[in-house]
């Protein structure tokens, strides 16, 4: 039986600058032990050999996109890339995490494959200009609760509790919260996954939806 243990955002949370600043000579390490090159990680992941030399050296703050293909391509947790957990223990240790205001904790420790987490997106802001991202996977979002926004290539959508999208991350995408309560989702993310049709409107209606 898998125990699922959570504690809040501020329990046994290590220092987060402290916490990026060690994942840099982690990566470079594990790189080293390896055998691997700049350039031959840069193939397997994707990531460009400057932007991994940047991560390695400090010069750049790790990004959870950047992660994830990293701990794919080594086969390794999430976790074990940012602070390197107690062993014998068949626990999933939920440490959130804090990107730009939003709540992300982790809920998985398999190695590779896919990844789950959850989100807690805080209410947004209705002047920011969504900044669409492209990169390498799939992504599958589940809203449990409030009202989600998805940018996904030409289509503006809204997603309700319940509602589901599945789509390939190489499309220009963005989601957030358009409404002024929290929204709560569940995020699987990897080379694999479900598909799921999503209800689609014309961006225009969606943010005249958003001003009602």
């Amino acid at each position: 039986m898998l125990l699922w243990q959570h504690g809040g955002v501020n329990d046994d949370v290590p220092d987060l600058d402290g916490v990026l600043d060690a994942v840099g000579p982690r990566l470079k390490a594990l790189r080293q032990e390896r055998g691997a090159t700049l350039a031959q990680l840069s193939e397997s992941t994707g990531i460009s050999v400057s932007t991994l030399s940047r991560l390695e050296s400090g010069q750049r703050k790790p990004t959870l996109e950047l992660m994830l293909l990293l701990a794919r391509a080594h086969q390794l947790p999430l976790d074990e890339l940012v602070d390197a957990p107690a062993t014998g223990d068949p626990r999933v240790h939920l440490r959130p995490l804090e990107r730009n205001g939003t709540t992300i904790i982790p809920l998985t420790r398999r190695p590779g494959g896919i990844q789950a987490f959850k989100h807690v997106i805080p209410p947004g802001d209705p002047n920011v200009v969504p900044n669409l991202q492209v990169h390498e996977g799939y992504e599958w979002l589940y809203v449990l609760s409030g009202r989600l926004r998805l940018l996904l290539g030409e289509h503006d959508v809204i997603l309700t509790p319940g509602e589901v999208a599945e789509f390939d991350t190489h499309v220009p995408h963005w989601f957030g919260n358009p409404g002024p309560q929290p929204v709560e989702i569940l995020s699987l993310f990897g080379p694999q996954g479900e598909r799921a049709h999503v209800r689609t409107v014309p961006r225009g209606t969606a943010a005249e939806r958003d001003r009602r």
